[in-house]
């Protein structure tokens, strides 16, 4: 019995399923981290893993970088959280504002779910409106109305006029939530523009991440942008950035890339050097519903652990070493990586495509060109098989997330990026044979 198993099986008998995420979870059990460096993990059993799943994209210089190291250890000493502010919170504000003017202010939480429930209920205080709308299948965090249609499948994704139906995600969720969520196509532009004029009345804002990793991981289109444009402006729709993972982009984000001008912003993950954090970001005037120094404030926002000292100072070190170059370095073995896997998959023949983004990838299991939600669900066939590659590719000591998606962090370089294109063109190769997924 190995120790990860020995692990599991302990943790069962006070986790429900083992695991304290269900995004850590999959059979037969995980592998349980004991360190980590730079670009890999070491488990329990001794095995050093190249880690492409970098806990959900959040640590983008790897483990154990050692900046954040030394950050971190440098304030521990002096109190790891104060019922009063410290200049550490306005230093990191400082950066993020100064590398994204449109992030002219900014309010730290502890999650990306955070920075988007505050975000969306600041878009509703500032327009007196209660809807909002997001793209079908998209992943903002674990906040009620954005989890709306996040799972969707071909027997409730239609509504009954053809729009995207809104489906509930977690057992009991209130129907006027349902009600309150309105649901779009990613690529069709048109239909897009039918559902926010007629919903356009009760539409606080707009949820948009512009490459989000649940809808294929594809970058918003040009369409569907002048789209959004044009019902924002219009109908005076606020415009919400969901920018947690999508920060890594460039050294600005991702809203300068599509020629965004979003409202609010939602931040996460990268900016948190590896620990626990969110915020929210935006113009003053929209900020300003956050504002607590003139008696109860539109929007009261807060937590116990937000703006806490670790966090600041390990993401100040992360930013700082995030710089353009290399953000660009990054994007570029994303490429590399992305170009080999759709040049070997074409090679073996195999019915499968490469989607991404700069430093993201993600694997799917057909031919029919991935353009949105639908066409990149997976069968079951295709479900089984990309478990079996997912379990392949941990065998061959990479680890992806268990949709086989992955992110890059600055310790890597070309030899790892041909490490990981060549042990998932063998996996997928030998994954056809033992768990084929076309009929």
């Amino acid at each position: 019995m190995t120790r990860s198993l020995e692990a599991f099986q302990r943790a069962q008998r006070v986790v429900p399923g083992g695991s304290m995420r269900q995004s850590t979870w999959f059979a037969p059990h995980p592998p349980y981290a004991m360190r980590g460096e730079g670009c890999r993990v070491i488990d329990l059993d001794g095995r050093a893993i190249v880690d492409c799943a970098n806990n959900f994209f959040s640590l983008i210089h790897g483990h154990a970088f050692a900046p954040v190291v030394e950050a971190i250890r440098d304030v521990v000493g002096r109190g790891t959280a104060f019922g009063m502010p410290t200049e550490h919170e306005t230093a990191l504000a400082e950066t993020i504002r100064a590398r994204s003017p449109r992030c002219e202010q900014i309010r730290f939480c502890n999650s990306g779910t955070e920075a988007v429930m505050f975000a969306v209920k600041a878009a509703r205080a500032l327009t007196g409106r209660p809807a909002i709308a997001k793209f079908e299948g998209a992943y903002h965090g674990a906040y009620d109305p954005v989890e709306v249609s996040l799972a969707s499948d071909p027997s409730n994704w239609a509504g009954p006029d053809g729009d995207p139906a809104a489906v509930a995600y977690a057992r009991g969720t209130p129907p006027g939530l349902l009600a309150d969520t309105v649901v779009l196509p990613f690529a069709d532009a048109d239909r897009c523009a039918v559902i926010l004029a007629r919903e356009a009345h009760r539409l606080a804002a707009i949820v948009l991440d512009p490459v989000p990793s649940r809808v294929g991981t594809l970058p918003v289109s040009s369409a569907t942008l002048d789209v959004i444009r044009t019902a924002s402006r219009r109908h005076g729709i606020l415009l919400i950035c969901d920018e947690v993972i999508s920060f890594r982009f460039s050294e600005a984000g991702a809203y300068p890339l599509f020629d965004l001008e979003p409202d609010l912003i939602a931040l996460g993950k990268i900016i948190g050097g590896g620990l626990p954090v969110g915020a929210i970001a935006g113009p003053a005037d929209r900020m300003a519903v956050f504002d607590h120094t003139r008696g109860a404030p539109a929007v009261p926002q807060g937590g116990t652990f937000s703006a806490n000292p670790l966090t600041m100072a390990a993401g100040l070190a992360a930013l700082t070493a995030y710089d353009a170059a290399a953000a660009e370095r990054l994007s570029a073995l994303g490429e590399r990586l992305r170009a080999r896997l759709s040049a070997g998959l074409a090679a073996q023949g195999l019915p499968a495509q490469v989607t991404g983004f700069g430093s993201l990838f993600r694997l799917h299991l057909h031919a029919t060109p991935v353009r949105d939600y639908r066409t990149c669900y997976a069968s079951a066939a295709e479900k089984q098989a990309l478990s079996a590659i997912h379990l392949g590719m941990l065998e061959r000591g990479f680890l992806m997330t268990p949709y086989c998606s992955g992110a890059l962090s600055t310790p890597m370089g070309e030899a790892e990026i041909d490490g990981i294109a060549s042990a998932l063109l063998d996996c997928a190769a030998q994954t056809a044979r033992t768990h084929p997924w076309e009929a």
